[in-house]
């Protein structure tokens, strides 16, 4: 049946197959249900926001589609729209309910029944909700409903074949008597059930096709419907009273400013242990000096150089100090695969546990003060992984503001996982006093560049509204999967670039280029930033990409204040090609390119402002170095309270302005 809706996802449906659609409350699992069926991988992560798009897969001879997450279908924002169309297109419909916040998830359950589609449900995480003491009479359930319910344990496969077998049992289910007699009404004027249900409840987009006025009459159904779902789950659930778990207890402390606070400031210090100290210091050390450079490089040098001249064109591009066969394999799985493999299997963990929404929930008040609000953390975090995948996430933010902030910041002040484990692994040898100021500077340009953003762009952050999953043990795994999947495509998206760049720096070097770029930007990296005149091949590495460019730092000589200063740089410094094309897609080619050319502005301002206070200062003692942050910190203090003076004084005018002119009106 062709709905007026007109879902906007092609999907090649073979003749005589079924549409099987998966639809459910953020993290009830459907994307493990749909994993199981298709035995296709897709991001299993334990809070909202990841299947924003839609994905789809065969099972046996039908067809299964995954859709967003949501808590109903209607047209108030993308997600549920997107759902309805789907939705309201299938054959059977999968509802896969988290047992745990079952009185929450039923809505869905009754309205997706209300539609008259053939339904089957999917009691998931009842061992959870059975740890929690809550028992639930499935055969009850079922009969109150009308129609099937499987009780599941999808991360186990729990239930998962019983599922798929009773998927010829899904029936439309049981709707309530009034609720009945208007749809009546409507499917009496030749109007299909599912439709005459949105129009009931003021889908404004589903009366239009149908020249039907939306009806006023949503909240009189919303009531009745939550009327119903209360009722059914007080018949079919019983709670033993077991007391306040750890787990809960644990949840609770952790969205708490006095104690969350410190939780995450350990839980990182135990990151940056993990991936600063002992991959970047320990696995790096072995990787990259003993491997490859101690037996892969003199290996493929000496059969090279069996067939050409090592000091030739040719050997210099293939086998010299940045060659192709050399320098590209070292970088690639000697340096930065084994960090980003840290810091994705660190991330999963975040992301299996549920502990990334509530780490959202903890910043919500910080983050609302530059414009955006605690659901943007998702991005700002998953950007420590890639940048140019957070670019594309920042999509499940609420207003085109927020959009724009979040994208800017993604691409000035967050490094990606193989940048950062280059970051961490210098900065490890440099002292905890110079992390300290490293730290600092970042912090304050995030903050006054997301300030100064919220103030300059009209309009305010939306509220938060987001979904807290329990927390839980992460499965192995997942955790594997997901760190083994990210890992291949960091591989292949990086590897070709790498290998670009060093052919680009090869040729620069063998024809002078090189050495005239590094003379025509000596003026910013020697006099202004300080650092060694080799430095400059770095940046021209960076472009192709930021990690490239934190790679080649590291084999620079430079003393402690030298290399904070540097990576200072490279971290507010041009995102990578990829990034800057997914920028371009997102927020357009004029923004994209304003805020490409704002990054070399700060990246090298910033940079050059703490290399002359240190100049200024000094860096003999840790005092100084304390203190040199502390000066950056009062400047960008002073910067912000002027800006907010400033537009006071606006706003003061602008009300002034008002109050004449009704005057004068009067």
């Amino acid at each position: 049946m062709a709905h007026c809706h007109g879902c906007s996802v092609q999907i090649d449906i073979p003749e005589g197959a079924r549409k099987l659609v998966l639809a459910g409350n953020p993290n009830a699992g459907k994307s493990v249900f749909f994993n199981y069926l298709t035995g296709m991988y897709v991001d299993v992560s334990n809070y909202p926001g990841t299947t924003l798009e839609i994905s789809s897969g065969r099972y046996k001879e039908d067809v299964v589609i995954d859709t967003p997450g949501v808590y109903g279908i209607s047209s108030f924002n993308d997600e549920e729209s997107v759902a309805r169309d789907v939705i309201l297109d299938a054959d059977v419909i999968i509802n896969v309910v988290n047992a745990v916040y079952l009185d929450r998830d039923l809505f869905l359950t009754q309205q997706v029944i209300d539609t008259g589609i053939p339904v089957i449900v999917a009691l998931n995480m009842v061992d959870e909700a059975e740890a929690q003491g809550v028992k639930i009479d499935v055969a009850k359930l079922s009969e109150r409903l009308g129609v099937p319910v499987v009780p599941t344990v999808a991360i186990r496969r729990k239930g998962m074949e019983e599922l798929m077998q009773k998927i010829a049992e899904a029936a439309p289910g049981q709707i309530d008597t009034s609720l009945k007699a208007k749809l009546t009404e409507l499917t009496q004027q030749g109007v299909p059930q599912a439709e005459a249900l949105l129009i009931l409840e003021g889908d404004p987009i589903v009366a239009e096709y149908y020249g039907l006025k939306p009806m006023n009459l949503r909240e009189e159904v919303y009531q009745e419907r939550r009327q119903r779902v209360n009722s059914i789950v007080n018949e079919v659930v019983q709670e033993e009273n077991k007391g306040a778990r750890f787990s809960q207890f644990l949840s609770r402390i952790m969205i708490k400013p006095l104690t969350g606070i410190p939780i995450l400031f350990v839980i990182l210090y135990a990151m940056y242990q993990l991936i600063g100290v002992f991959v970047a210091g320990t696995v790096v050390g072995f990787t990259e000096k003993t491997v490859m450079l101690g037996y892969f490089e003199p290996f493929v040098r000496s059969v090279v150089g069996m067939v050409i001249n090592q000091a030739s064109v040719l050997g210099t591009i293939l086998i010299g100090d940045y060659g192709l066969l050399t320098m590209t394999f070292t970088y690639v799985f000697g340096l930065l695969l084994p960090l980003v493999i840290g810091f994705y299997f660190i991330l999963s963990l975040f992301e299996d546990s549920g502990y990334l929404p509530r780490i959202a929930t903890l910043v919500d008040r910080v983050l609302t003060s530059i414009g955006l609000n605690g659901r943007a953390i998702i991005p700002l975090i998953l950007g420590l992984g890639c940048v140019t995948m957070a670019t594309i996430t920042t999509r499940l933010l609420g207003t085109d503001r927020e959009k724009r902030i979040a994208t800017f910041l993604l691409g000035l002040v967050i490094p990606c996982s193989a940048q950062l484990g280059v970051i961490a692994g210098m900065l490890a040898g440099v002292g905890p006093v110079y992390v300290a100021l490293y730290s600092a500077v970042i912090l304050a340009v995030f903050v006054l560049v997301g300030t100064v953003m919220n103030t300059m762009l009209a309009g305010k952050s939306s509220d938060l509204l987001i979904d807290l999953p329990p927390l839980r043990f992460p499965r192995l795994g997942n955790v594997v999967t997901k760190t083994w999947t990210k890992s291949i495509m960091f591989i292949k998206e990086a590897f070709p670039l790498f290998a670009l760049g060093a052919f680009i720096i090869s040729v620069f070097q063998v024809s002078g280029i090189l050495d005239f770029l590094q003379n025509l930007l000596a003026p910013l990296t020697v006099s202004w930033l300080g650092l060694p005149r080799e430095s400059a091949t770095a940046f021209i590495m960076g472009i192709v990409r930021r990690d490239f460019a934190a790679a080649g730092l590291a084999d620079i000589p430079m003393t402690s204040i030298q290399t904070v200063v540097s990576l200072i740089t490279i971290t507010l410094f041009v995102p990578c090609i990829a990034s800057i094309l997914v920028m371009f897609k997102e927020r357009s080619k004029k923004e994209g390119a304003l805020m490409w050319l704002s990054t070399w502005v700060i990246a090298f301002l910033i940079g050059g402002t703490v290399a002359q206070l240190a100049n200024l200062i000094g860096t003999a003692t840790s005092s100084q170095i304390l203190f040199i942050g502390g000066v950056f910190w009062g400047i960008v203090i002073a910067i912000i309270f002027v800006m907010k003076a400033y537009q006071r004084r606006i706003k003061d005018q602008i009300k002034g302005d008002s109050a004449l002119a009704a005057k004068g009106v009067a």
